[in-house]
């Protein structure tokens, strides 16, 4: 390609000149690769630093263009479900600056109402869009705005999820829902989509299509005297038929959506011409784009396992080693599968991002691979504990908030023995406020008979996934961070159950309960004290739920209690231990540490914990200040 066509006439790059869809729109259709190859090299060299998801946007670069061609945003409503896939569109409504993307102070990875009036709904989690399509359309026909479409991309991995299919049910029913439903279909969610509607998908991503079909008997027949006309005639009239031959689309037709389809997710010209001819139509369409994942990137073609679904920041910096937490679990897992054959395994469409992958190699057919469909996870894993075998379904922390009912009517009310292995939990950091872990132990505390371990390191996560398979007859947590493992924290003692990792010196005066991952952060905190000769005993409950009588005991000889946990400060750890002592007529004052009870900011995890006072100097300071509030906070201004 020459230098002329990559730069445009004027010699400026093509992507230097997009400040909006307008600009897109103003280009001519022969520069239209060129840009798209300008975006490619843009994702890749920007996303190279900072991290991200790279190989979601370098699929739909010619799709995102032709919907800015198209439609015209924000006046159309574009709704990207999942949104990892909104880079490009990102880049085409004006937002360039990639250096700090994900990064506090940067641009989300996820589209974001805070960033743009072109970003319409802030959504992460997979299989929502089509609902709010669906609503945001119904409305416009109440408002009578009929100068205005709604655009749903969504990709056929969230197509797997319940709820998408939910929303086409009420969809179809309403036939003159003005709603265009873009299906990116690259056969992937981060793995191979899996599934009957993968299998459907990969019918029609693999015959040739009816509209070609049509186009190639009208050419042939117009030109056939006499009987030419009739025959065509006919082909139209077997139009239903013909398409279920050559393209089985029928699922989707059956359910009243007019299909046009598939075309080429990489052509430009192809998807425009499929989006005008939907634009038009007057009523609920969806438009099947075929795609590749990582599409431009060498790289990432050939990256068998995700296609760079998302990939680290290149940094010169040395990366902490060892082993990460969910290394630790896939490794047991294996070990588990060995010693019992009744363990079970089941993703949710994740099976590497969770650490199954290696059961799965290990034992192929003990492993359920569901799709984006958390909620039939877990009644399904309900079903196999009450056939005789025992599951654990592994999830990050936030997507199990979406089977909160499964988790309540279908397991815990059958008091089926399910393990659930949270990853993720607490504070995630730069992947934004959707994918942090700090909702489970709230929303969990009120399962009756639920217990919750939260291991302190590797050798507690081991030891408590060991211990929540042996129950059999109640659901079992074992929830843990993202990231590395750190050093195994050997307790000093062991009291009722629970692990005492500092016996204060002389009089203990506070008690610090350490929850899961936090237990550094509190034995720091427990030497700052230590230095003022404040006498703080540090233990972990390693469960949580239920409530260890022994710490109400524990208590009950302290002047202050303080709880240290990773999750919302709302009903979590901190509040289970308050009731618990209030039932047991214990008056040892609380103090609670946690996550603040609010949508957190994307940015590193240490960013999100020191906004919520979650340093061992800020928890020190304030528990000296609960102590002695008349006097200096010994450590306000330290460093």
């Amino acid at each position: 390609m020459s230098s002329r066509s990559q730069t445009g006439a004027s010699g400026t790059p093509l992507l230097d000149r997009i400040s909006g869809p307008a600009d897109v729109r103003g280009l001519a259709a022969h520069e239209l690769p060129a840009l798209a190859s300008e975006i490619r090299k843009f994702l890749v060299e920007a996303v190279s630093k900072t991290g991200g998801h790279l190989g979601p946007n370098l699929g739909v670069v010619e799709l995102t263009i032709a919907l800015h061609r198209v439609f015209d945003s924000p006046r159309d409503r574009l709704l990207w479900d999942t949104g990892h896939q909104a880079y490009v569109h990102k880049l085409l409504t004006g937002r360039k600056d990639f250096e700090r993307l994900r990064s506090r102070g940067g641009l989300s990875g996820y589209p974001s109402q805070e960033e743009s009036d072109h970003d319409i709904i802030e959504n992460s989690h997979a299989s929502t869009a089509l609902s709010y399509a669906d609503g945001f359309a119904k409305a416009h026909q109440l408002r009578g705005l009929t100068d205005r479409h709604v655009v749903a991309i969504i990709g056929d991995g969230a197509l797997t999820g319940g709820m998408a299919w939910e929303a086409l049910n009420n969809i179809s029913a309403t036939k003159d829902l003005p709603l265009v439903i873009v299906v990116n279909d690259n056969g992937r969610s981060y793995a191979p989509t899996r599934g009957g509607l993968a299998e459907h998908l990969t019918t029609l991503r693999t015959t040739q299509g009816y509209e070609r079909f049509l186009e190639w008997g009208k050419d042939r027949l117009r030109g056939t005297p006499v009987i030419g006309g009739p025959l065509l005639d006919t082909l139209h009239g077997a139009k239903k038929g013909l398409k279920d031959v050559v393209a089985p689309q029928g699922l989707f037709e059956d359910l009243g959506l007019k299909y046009v389809g598939p075309v080429d997710g990489h052509d430009t010209a192809q998807v425009e011409s499929a989006l005008r001819r939907a634009r038009t139509f007057g009523g609920p369409v969806i438009v099947h784009c075929i795609t590749q994942k990582g599409k431009g990137h060498a790289p990432a073609e050939q990256h068998e396992l995700d296609q760079f679904h998302a990939i680290g920041a290149v940094s010169a910096k040395k990366k902490p080693s060892g082993p990460s937490w969910t290394s630790v679990f896939s490794d047991e897992m294996v070990r588990l599968g060995g010693e019992r054959e009744d363990i079970v395994g089941i993703t949710a469409a994740m099976l590497q991002p969770v650490g199954l992958e290696a059961f799965a190699k290990a034992y192929p057919k003990r492993v359920f691979d569901v799709g984006i469909a958390e909620q039939h996870a877990v009644t399904s894993a309900a079903g196999l504990a009450l056939g005789g075998v025992h599951p654990v379904v592994a999830v990050y922390a936030t997507f199990l908030n979406r089977a909160f009912d499964q988790v309540l009517m279908d397991v815990a009310l059958h008091g089926c023995g399910v393990t659930f292995a949270l990853d993720r939990a607490g504070a995630t950091g730069n992947d934004g406020p959707s994918h942090n872990g700090m909702w489970d132990m709230s929303i969990l505390q009120v399962v009756p008979g639920l217990r919750v371990a939260a291991p302190r390191d590797g050798a507690r996560l081991r030891a408590l996934l060991r211990e929540a398979v042996e129950v059999e007859d109640a659901p079992t947590v074992v929830r843990y961070p993202k990231g590395v493992v750190g050093a195994d924290i050997e307790p000093v003692a062991s009291v009722g159950g629970l692990d005492v990792l500092v016996r204060a010196r002389g009089v203990s005066r506070v008690l610090l309960v350490s929850v899961g991952a936090m237990a550094q952060v509190s034995l720091e905190a427990a030497a700052l004290l230590a230095e003022r000769g404040v006498g703080v005993t540090v233990v972990d409950p390693r469960w949580v739920k239920p409530v260890n009588s022994a710490l109400v005991g524990l208590a009950a000889e302290h002047e202050l209690v303080a709880t240290v946990e990773d999750n919302g400060r709302v009903g979590g750890v901190g509040s289970a231990i308050t009731q618990a002592l209030r039932d047991a007529g214990v008056t040892t004052p609380l103090r609670d540490f946690g996550l603040l009870q609010r949508f957190c900011e994307h940015g590193s995890r240490d960013e999100v914990l020191a906004e919520a006072g979650l340093t061992a100097h800020c928890i020190a300071e304030t528990v000296e200040d609960v102590l002695a509030p008349d006097d200096q906070p010994f450590l306000r201004g330290a460093s």
